[in-house]
């Protein structure tokens, strides 16, 4: 049994991760500050409040707690929220990743898995998208989590530091029967926006442009079930801890789905028809992102488990179970 301080182990995934953490024999510690985590999410192993900037709390969580491993997952995370405010989202995100690598350097904790992203690859050349792929954001939100990237690759070549970077794509879903999963503030993201429709908790759904070169017109996403995820994450932690090499690997399904395509399948799980309405696009918006996932099943044997209907089920189960106000 191996000790992992879970960053962000409040929050959608990094609460999902911690579970499976847990489930697999290790002892959990959560840190987290509660901005955009959830009390109620801290259901697996001991809790820290604090600041991944804060380097006096972060220099005692790991006196106390002596962690052998870090999987970083706190992080804004809103890409539109990125362009408007970038200065928070790089005291955040880098600021605050440097302060917890420092901490890490400090007290001898040489293995990280961090929360990354397909953002980082901007606007795709090839798809599928590949780990080779060019690394050029379109936002700085993607910015941040490259520079994060980017020191922890110095930081191996100096210091000796063993990393893995999982670069999601788009995670969906939730765990309703141990009452976590999506419940971010602002919500962005399609399936809890178009269940949320469904639930009068919104009063229609936007289709962001219908004219992109994909199969009917509308945005290919690759949406990956969160418990898939944390199942990755687990292989990832376990495979530094039993000295395995650093890697960054992709994390999604390799297949994609249309916003067309998903409000069909919502209305297939659940008997209702989501009320969708065409907008014009969004600035940034690519037409298709699929991840590549040859890598990741190689290196870490991981293969997801969850089709779209199966994460839909999930977060309708979870949503519908939810009072609207439960997490402010």
């Amino acid at each position: 049994m191996a000790t992992i301080l879970v960053t962000g182990g409040a929050g959608y995934v990094g609460s999902h991760c911690a579970m499976a953490l847990a489930g697999a024999g290790h002892r959990v510690v959560v840190y987290d500050n509660l901005f955009n985590g959830h009390r109620q999410f801290v259901k697996w192993g001991a809790f820290v409040e604090g600041d991944i900037r804060d380097p006096v709390a972060l220099r005692a969580a790991f006196a106390e707690h002596k962690p052998d491993a870090v999987l970083h997952c706190a992080a804004l995370i809103e890409v539109g929220e990125s362009v408007k405010d970038p200065a928070r989202f790089w005291d955040n995100n880098v600021a605050g990743a440097l302060t917890l690598l420092a901490a890490m350097r400090e007290a001898s904790c040489n293995n990280f898995v961090f929360s990354s992203t397909c953002a980082t690859y901007g606007a795709p050349l090839r798809l599928p998208l590949d780990e080779t792929h060019p690394q050029a954001p379109l936002s700085p939100y993607g910015w941040t989590k490259l520079a994060v990237e980017q020191a922890t690759r110095e930081f191996a070549a100096a210091y000796g530091l063993k990393f893995a970077h999982l670069r999601y794509f788009n995670a969906a879903g939730a765990a309703p029967s141990e009452g976590i999963g999506e419940r971010h503030n602002p919500e962005s993201h399609a399936i809890p926006l178009a269940l949320f429709t469904l639930l009068g908790r919104r009063e229609g759904f936007k289709v962001f442009g219908n004219d992109y070169d994909t199969r009917d017109g509308t945005c290919l996403r690759d949406y990956v079930h969160v418990l898939d995820l944390a199942d990755a994450h687990v292989r990832a932690v376990e495979r530094l801890l039993g000295g395995g090499a650093s890697l960054a690997a992709n994390l999604g399904t390799g297949d994609g789905v249309t916003v067309k395509e998903l409000l069909a399948a919502i209305e297939r799980v659940t008997g209702r028809a989501v009320p969708a309405t065409p907008a014009p696009r969004r600035d940034g918006d690519s037409p298709a992102l699929v991840a590549d996932t040859s890598l990741v099943r190689r290196e870490l044997g991981w293969s997801p488990t969850r089709g779209i209907d199966a994460i839909i089920a999930d977060a309708w189960e979870w949503h519908a179970s939810v009072e609207p106000a439960k997490f402010g």
